[in-house]
């Protein structure tokens, strides 16, 4: 089924948003939808990444869009459907140098304090001087 331009204009927001998470650093999917100006559809951005073609003739896919840096807020690499897919996730973070680790139900989790990005507007849409949050939430340069 076609998605309606509404919903493709959703896709394309949050994938060109997951493309400036940069390498080695993690987000969660509430706030890649505040950054596209939906903060009440985490939920939706999941479905963005679960719905993401691996098919490299497609204008975004696994290849160019880095998935794995979108996690839960919880720092928690959600569970997947398919057998692995949340080894597959902490694999290929764990590529670009993240930490995962392991917590105490067994769950694949990151540190948000080392290695999140959490910026108040996307990089390509900033305008001079605008501050960001840095990882631990203080403005960058405290």
């Amino acid at each position: 089924m076609a998605r309606s331009d509404e919903a493709a204009a959703f896709f394309h927001a949050v994938y060109s948003a997951v493309q400036e998470i940069p390498h080695g650093k993690v987000t969660s999917y509430a706030h890649i939808a505040t950054l596209v100006g939906s903060p009440q559809r985490p939920r939706q951005v999941g479905m963005c990444m679960k719905h993401l073609s691996s098919d490299a003739s497609h204008r975004f896919n696994n290849a160019n869009v880095p998935w794995q840096r979108v996690i839960n807020s919880k720092g928690v690499i959600s569970p997947r459907s398919q057998p692995g897919g949340a080894q597959n996730q902490a694999e290929a973070l764990r590529d670009e140098g993240v930490q995962v680790t392991r917590g105490a139900m067994g769950e694949l989790m990151v540190d948000f304090d080392e290695y999140g990005w959490f910026p108040r507007v996307l990089p390509s849409e900033a305008v001079g001087d605008e501050a960001w949050k840095g990882s631990n939430g203080e403005e960058e340069g405290e």
